[in-house]
């Protein structure tokens, strides 16, 4: 594993990358992932589903009954919203966070999933699981609490700031996944100058990667989207790969190594 140390002096150090190039390693390596991406999905709606029901059972039983009376009463909304108590509200807001702690956790093993595939090794269902363990939800908790508290700002001042942060927001968990026994502030200040030193390539990808989806999710009328939802995974992985790397030995590299 690279030190802090290291890992700053490898992003200031790094070369500029081609845009097609990491475009087209993304789709090449989009060819041996899609079905991990496609189960990280279905996994994640799966976590979400309690929360789903919670929240929008007691909505559409409302839809329903206003359909049955053959009439839209323009004050049920107000009056659905208003009935909630503040321990629904509680319990829903307590259970998003925990869900969401759960689905970033799986995200973060994704990116370990396609580093191993990426080097053609085996990946059982396990490895979606590789971070939900009691040593990583507090420091997975910590560092999503911090990155909403640092979007929602941005977003409230016109978005434009936002724009900036969505890119070092973006790596965090990269480097926190390559990276688990960074303090949090390691994997923050990591991420910022990652994200800093790369902008440009990594919005421009992020922006093509996202219009991609759009467009072949309308065409598929939404299916397609849970197919190639993860491919917005890729471009962060591989300019990650590009700039840090992985600390690999080849096999050439390895003779003459005493086995401990």
């Amino acid at each position: 594993m690279n030190s802090v140390n290291e890992i700053s002096q490898k992003i200031a150090q790094s070369r500029a990358l081609d845009f097609g190039d990491i475009f087209n390693k993304c789709i090449v390596l989009f060819k041996k992932t899609w079905v991990q991406g496609l189960l990280l999905q279905l996994f994640s709606m799966l976590i979400m589903l309690p929360l789903i029901i919670i929240f929008y059972i007691p909505f559409i039983t409302m839809i329903i009954d206003q359909q049955r009376n053959g009439y839209a009463d323009p004050q049920a909304m107000d009056n659905f919203f208003q009935s909630m108590s503040v321990i629904y509200i509680i319990i829903v807001s307590i259970g998003g966070v925990v869900l969401g702690v759960l689905v970033t956790a799986l995200n973060a093993a994704f990116y370990r999933i396609m580093r191993k595939l990426d080097s053609n090794e085996s990946v059982t269902a396990k490895d979606f699981f590789y971070f939900i363990k009691g040593k990583y939800i507090g420091k997975i908790a910590l560092l999503m609490l911090i990155s909403i508290l640092i979007a929602i700002p941005s977003a409230l001042l016109c978005y434009i700031p936002l724009i900036y942060f969505s890119v070092p927001l973006a790596y965090i968990f990269v480097v926190f996944a390559f990276n688990e026994d960074f303090s949090v502030s390691e994997i923050l200040s990591t991420a910022f100058k990652l994200g800093n030193k790369k902008w440009g390539i990594t919005i421009g990808l992020i922006i093509v990667a996202y219009l991609g989806i759009l467009v072949l999710t309308f065409i598929t009328c939404g299916i397609g989207g849970i197919f190639i939802q993860s491919f917005l995974f890729h471009p962060m992985y591989l300019i990650y790969k590009e700039v840090v790397g992985f600390n690999e030995k080849s096999a050439i590299d390895e003779i003459g190594t005493p086995i401990e």
